[in-house]
C-alpha cells in the first residue's frame, strides 16, 4: 500500500485507494505539487542568495571600488526594498494576482545578475553601477515579500503549516550554507591568477539562473481564483497603532540596528582588504559559515531556553552578548581566534532574531502582522542606512588602516552598550508562540544572516486556503 501523505490525511482520504477522478483526490494532488514547488522555490532562491549577494561587497573590493563603497553597497539598497514593500498591495490588485506580481519580481531579481556578470567579464563598473544594480537586486527581492506570504497562505492549510514551513527553512539553511561554500570554492579556484574576476562572473550567472529556477517554479503553484477578496482588498499602510511597552521594543531594536550597522557593513572589507586582515576567499567564506552554523545550530537550545525563561530574559541575554562582538575583531588577527568569535557571534545573533520574532508574534494580533512587519522593515532598513552612513563617514574621517577600524568598531560596540537602558526598560512582555519559520534574505560576516519570518507558518494567520474544491488556475 502506497504511504499515506500529510496531504491525504489533510482531505480526510488517508487509508483509501485514490482515484484520480474523485474531487478530494485531485485537490490533493494539486496541494502535494503545490508543497513540492513551494520546498524547491526555497532551495533555488537560497542558492541564490549564498553564490549571489553574499558575495557582492566582495566584487567590489575586487574592482578596486574601495572599502567605503563596499560597506555601502552591503546596506544602502535595503532601504529601497524595504519601500517597495509599501506598493506592493497596489501591484497585486493592478496585475489582479499575487503570483503574477511575486513571478515578476523575482524575474527581475534573476535578471539583475546580468550586469554583474557582464561588468565582471569586462572588469569595470562604476560605484554608481555597482550601487543601482544592487538596489534593483533588494527593490524586487524585497517587494515580492508580503504578497509571497499572503499567497502561500493560501497555498498551505492550516495544518499543516508548522511541520511544512520549519522543514522548508530547513533545507533552505542547507542549501544556502552549500552555495556559500560553493562560492568560496569557485572563487577560489580563480584567486591563483590574474583572472579572478572571472570566479565572480561564474558566480553571478549561477545566482541568476537559480533566481530563474525560482521564478519557474512560482510560476507553476497554484492561485484561487479569482483572487479573495479579503486578501487583495484595501490594505491600510498608515502606521500601526502601538502600547507603550510595544514602542520601548520598537525603540531597542532600532537603536540597536543603528549601532550594528555602524560597523557590520564594513566586516567584508576589513576580512578582504589589503589593510587589515587580507584573507583568502576560502578563509572569508569559512568566518561567514561559522557564524551561520553556529546560529542555527544554537536555536533548538534558544528555543528551550525561551520556552523555560521568557523571551524578554532571552533578548536581555542576548543584548549584552551583542555589544562587544566588533570590539572583539580588535583583539587579535589570528584565525583560529576570529573562527571562535564567529561562533560565538552567530549563537548571540540567533538568540536576538529569535527573542524579537517571538515578542513580534505574540504582542502583534494575526490580522496586522502583515502592515506592522512591513512598516518595521522600513524603519528598520532606515536605521541600518543611517549607521552605515555614519560608519562610512567615520572610516573616511579616521583613515582606512587598522586603527581606523578599530576606532569604528569599538565605537559601534560603544553604541550598542548604550541601547542597554532601554533593554532595562522593557515590559514583561510574555510569549506563548512557537518559534517561527524563517526566509534568508542575506548572508553576513557580522551576524550569520538576514531573515525574515514567514508569516503564513502560524496556524492562527488569517489568510487560508480555501475549503471546498475549487477551480485552479495553472501556468501548466
Amino acid at each position: 500500500m502506497a504511504q499515506e501523505s500529510d496531504e491525504d490525511r489533510h482531505f480526510g482520504i488517508s487509508g483509501r485507494r485514490r482515484s484520480p477522478q474523485t474531487p478530494l483526490a485531485r485537490e490533493a494532488a494539486v496541494l502535494r505539487r503545490d508543497l513540492a514547488y513551494v520546498h524547491s522555490d526555497a532551495i533555488a532562491a537560497s542558492v541564490m542568495v549564498g553564490t549571489g549577494e553574499t558575495y557582492i561587497a566582495a566584487f567590489a573590493l575586487a574592482l578596486g571600488l574601495g572599502d567605503i563603497v563596499a560597506g555601502i553597497v552591503a546596506s544602502g539598497p535595503i532601504l529601497a526594498g524595504a519601500v517597495l514593500q509599501l506598493v506592493s498591495p497596489y501591484a497585486v490588485r493592478r496585475l489582479g494576482s499575487h503570483r503574477r506580481w511575486v513571478v515578476l519580481a523575482a524575474a527581475v531579481q534573476a535578471a539583475s545578475f546580468a550586469p554583474l556578470v557582464g561588468a565582471a567579464v569586462a572588469g569595470r563598473l562604476s560605484a554608481f553601477g555597482l550601487l543601482a544594480i544592487a538596489t534593483l537586486y533588494w527593490a524586487a527581492g524585497m517587494a515580492a515579500g508580503p504578497a509571497w506570504n499572503t499567497w502561500v497562505g493560501t497555498i498551505v492549510p492550516r495544518s499543516l503549516r508548522a511541520r511544512f514551513f520549519a522543514r522548508r527553512s530547513r533545507v533552505g539553511q542547507a542549501a544556502l550554507l552549500a552555495g556559500l561554500l560553493g562560492g568560496g570554492a569557485i572563487l577560489h579556484g580563480f584567486e591563483s591568477n590574474e583572472e579572478r574576476l572571472l570566479g565572480f562572473a561564474v558566480l553571478f550567472a549561477l545566482a541568476g539562473l537559480a533566481r530563474g529556477v525560482s521564478a519557474w517554479l512560482l510560476a507553476k503553484q497554484s492561485e484561487p481564483d479569482p483572487l479573495i477578496e479579503r486578501v487583495t482588498g484595501r490594505l491600510d499602510l498608515a502606521p500601526p497603532r502601538s502600547t507603550p511597552g510595544n514602542r520601548r521594543l520598537l525603540a531597542y531594536l532600532l537603536a540597536v540596528q543603528t549601532g550594528v550597522h555602524v560597523a557590520a557593513p564594513f566586516f567584508t572589507p576589513y576580512m578582504l582588504g589589503e589593510v587589515a586582515l587580507g584573507l583568502s576567499y576560502v578563509g572569508y567564506m569559512t568566518l561567514i559559515a561559522a557564524s551561520f552554523v553556529s546560529k542555527i545550530l544554537a536555536l533548538p537550545w534558544l528555543g528551550h531556553f525561551s520556552a523555560k525563561h521568557g523571551a524578554r530574559r532571552l533578548l536581555r541575554l542576548a543584548g549584552l552578548s551583542i555589544v562587544p562582538l566588533p570590539a572583539l575583531w580588535t583583539f587579535s588577527n589570528d584565525f583560529n581566534y576570529l573562527l571562535a568569535v564567529q561562533l560565538f557571534s552567530g549563537v548571540a545573533w540567533g538568540a536576538h532574531e529569535l527573542a524579537t520574532f517571538l515578542l513580534f508574534f505574540d504582542a502583534i494580533r494575526p490580522e496586522e502582522r502583515t502592515r506592522v512587519l512591513t512598516w518595521f522593515n522600513l524603519a528598520s532598513a532606515t536605521a541600518m542606512v543611517s549607521g552605515a552612513a555614519a560608519g562610512g563617514w567615520l572610516l573616511g574621517t579616521q583613515g582606512i588602516d587598522l586603527a581606523g577600524y578599530a576606532t569604528l568598531f569599538w565605537i559601534s560596540a560603544g553604541a550598542r552598550a548604550l541601547t542597554l537602558p532601554l533593554l532595562a526598560w522593557l515590559p514583561d512582555l510574555r510569549t506563548t508562540a512557537a518559534p517561527p519559520a524563517v526566509g534568508i534574505l542575506a548572508a553576513r560576516p557580522s551576524s550569520g544572516s538576514i531573515d525574515r519570518p514567514v508569516l503564513s507558518d502560524r496556524e492562527d494567520s488569517p489568510i487560508e486556503r480555501p475549503a471546498e474544491p475549487r477551480e485552479l488556475s495553472s501556468t501548466e
